[in-house]
């Protein structure tokens, strides 16, 4: 009965991506075609009413042929257009994980911290407490992209068994393939670094409801159904309508990144269909799981997993991008976001800088709740503000500094200028904004400018009056957007986070130079600080494009490295590193991490960003001191006894089903 069931439900499900299908068509008459967005709510809908006509009749009788209900499996996915509608419903189920991927990303880490508004859920994430309960915990979302991908993943290779087969010519159907086996390790690898080890989810799992199950079972989990794909088709496969044992597995990061990696590189032959073919949208492109996102994706994966030889060789066809047929270079750090430019990567979707963003219209009724919780300006509900050190770290920045620099004699090094202070085409304006409670308006640059000046010349008096009744707002999914949008879209992987990654490896990553062994660190600088790294001149580096590339505003890694007051710029000491490799290593590695809060701050990935290098380092104080310092009075204290003890770095949801 159970195997009869099943079948039943995947016949209704069918039914579901089919009306799915007709309401699209309809909408598409009228509308541009990224009415993707209306699935999510349609395909509730539709499933609600067959549930209800699956409620009141029986099994037989709803599924019989003379109510023109039931659909033959070979009527079942008819014509691509089908297909690219499941495919859209994969995306929404990809939306609805943005939330947590980027509060349990950031809000555990040393950018953000609640305010007064914030929910007991927040409160517990923030406080490393988080319960069963929080939904912030749930793996629910990552399992129902899971169970969706495996179900379409297994309809594909169901009715086109040519994807399996290396040797076919390429289709839509290759693309399609590989962007669900994309999305699905994605969740997989998303989900290991949350709770460091995750039971692996057999693909013949093609529901949340089966999923549910298996994690919740013993050692072994029964399954009803077995089917063989085989090259030459479905029909030829073996199917076995019994009871097949699926072992539960729980598997660690290592082990999650060693299959996924296999899957990727062995069992796809392209990914990515091109939409833009029949809508002429070209941002299409990067709004689908795409040949650069899967690269991204391997390469982030083989980062974490120390393997920097096969992280770079994922990442050095984007980084050495010259495919464009303009200008500007596709990926790399050139002029076209540079200075004040920058803040438009997040106004909108572009081809040269975005690898994979999820796209968001509110026009479509597609939303979340970052501006909700970000925003002070009402009806939003600030429930989460950025860190004092999360603001110094664009505000400590200083350009046009002059100099007197006496290697030989360090005590003798003397500053001429300051300089100017505040990093103003990342920070102050687009990352974050000072507003006056009450006000709608963000305070003008300009004042914020005097404020760093004041600062820098230890006016404290000038300073207080000004922060006095004003909040501190995390900004970025609100630039260009009223206090009603909350539309904002997320950006999954974009062109300065992987030249970031790379300047993280070219640190670590040791070459043979002459019979030394020895890292490429004048590498990992330049794509640091000015872009030289390939000889282009047209490059400036993450640094340079905003204007802190060159001199002593670039980073350096000199014998005598001095240290600064982060308000003033006065020497505060140096360190001698004379000799030391390891230590000019460490510190660079450093200074990319610094740059790395400036670039990417809530993009929800700063948690993990501590985690790589307090494991790398295997020195839990690297991530534990810069959490805790968000913390007042005793409670730092505390916080930084509970984050030595790796394992509260993760939630805590499977801890009692191994």
């Amino acid at each position: 009965m159970y195997v009869m069931l099943k079948m039943k439900l995947f016949i209704m499900e069918k039914y579901v991506l089919n009306i799915i299908f007709y309401f699209n068509t309809i909408l598409s008459n009228s509308m541009n075609f990224r009415n993707f967005p209306l699935l999510k709510n349609l395909s509730r809908l539709c499933f609600f009413i067959l549930i209800q006509l699956f409620i009141l009749t029986s099994c037989e009788e709803f599924f019989e042929p003379d109510q023109d209900l039931v659909i033959e499996e070979n009527d079942m996915f008819r014509d691509w257009s089908e297909y690219r509608s499941a495919e859209m419903g994969l995306y929404a189920l990809q939306q609805n994980l943005v939330e947590q991927i980027l509060i349990l990303g950031e809000l555990r880490g040393d950018l953000l911290k609640i305010t007064e508004n914030a929910t007991p859920d927040l409160v517990e994430v923030h406080n490393f407490t988080i319960s069963k309960e929080n939904k912030y915990a749930s793996p629910f979302g990552f399992y129902e992209l899971i169970a969706a991908c495996n179900n379409l993943g297994q309809q594909i290779k169901r009715d086109h068994p040519e994807v399996l087969d290396k040797n076919a010519p390429i289709t839509n159907y290759d693309r399609l393939y590989g962007e669900v086996v994309c999305m699905r390790a994605w969740a997989f690898f998303n989900a290991v670094r949350i709770y460091g080890e995750i039971p692996y989810v057999h693909e013949s799992l093609t529901s949340v409801e089966e999923i549910e199950i298996y994690v919740n079972s013993p050692a072994e989990y029964i399954d009803t159904i077995d089917i063989i794909f085989v090259s030459d088709g479905y029909y030829n496969d073996t199917i076995y309508n019994k009871q097949v044992k699926l072992e539960k597995k729980f598997l660690n990061q290592a082990a999650i990144i060693d299959t996924l990696t296999y899957i990727l590189e062995n069992e796809i032959k392209a990914v990515g269909v091109n939409h833009s073919i029949n809508n002429g949208d070209q941002s299409w492109g990067v709004t689908v799981w795409n040949e650069y996102a899967k690269l991204a994706l391997l390469g982030q994966m083989y980062l974490f997993d120390g393997n920097y030889t096969k992280a770079m060789s994922n990442f050095n066809p984007i980084l050495f991008n010259y495919t464009s047929e303009t200008n500007d270079i596709r990926y790399g750090l050139d002029n076209k976001f540079a200075w004040g430019n920058w803040s438009n990567i997040f106004t909108d979707i572009d081809s040269y800088k975005h690898i994979l963003t999820i796209w968001f219209g509110k026009s479509y009724f597609q939303t979340h709740n970052l501006q909700r919780m970000f925003s002070s300006v009402l009806p939003n509900e600030y429930m989460i503000k950025p860190t004092t050190s999360c603001i110094l770290n664009w505000e400590s920045q200083f350009n046009y500094t002059r100099i007197n620099i006496d290697y030989n004699e360090p005590d003798s090094t003397k500053i001429i200028a300051p300089g100017v202070p505040g990093d103003f085409n990342r920070g102050y304006g687009v990352s974050y904004g000072y507003f006056r409670k009450g006000y709608s308006n963000m305070i003008g640059a300009d004042t914020v400018q005097g404020i760093l000046f004041y600062k820098m010349l230890g006016n404290e008096k000038n300073v207080q009056l000004f922060m006095d009744g004003v909040d501190t707002v995390v900004h970025k999914y609100s630039i260009g957007k009223d206090e009603f949008a909350h539309d904002a879209n997320f950006i999954i992987y974009r062109a300065g986070g992987i030249h970031l990654y790379a300047s993280e490896i070219y640190a670590l990553w040791e070459f043979n130079h002459g019979g030394i062994i020895r890292p490429e660190t004048n590498t990992s600088l330049n794509i640091l600080n000015n872009g030289s790294y390939n000889n282009d001149a047209d490059q400036l580096g993450v640094r340079g494009r905003v204007g802190f590339g060159r001199g002593y505003s670039a980073v350096q890694i000199n014998n005598i490295i001095y240290i600064h007051d982060p308000h003033t710029f006065e020497i505060l000491g140096y360190y001698n590193y004379t000799g030391n490799l390891a230590a000019k290593q460490k510190y660079l590695i450093n200074k990319i991490m610094d740059e790395r809060a400036r670039e990417l701050a809530f993009e929800g990935e700063r948690f993990y960003d501590l985690m790589r290098i307090a494991k790398r380092r295997n020195d839990p104080s690297y991530l534990a001191d810069k959490v805790a310092a968000k913390f007042d009075g005793p409670e730092r204290e505390v916080m930084r006894n509970k984050l030595m003890n790796e394992e509260n770095w993760y939630v805590p949801y499977f801890k009692d089903m191994k």
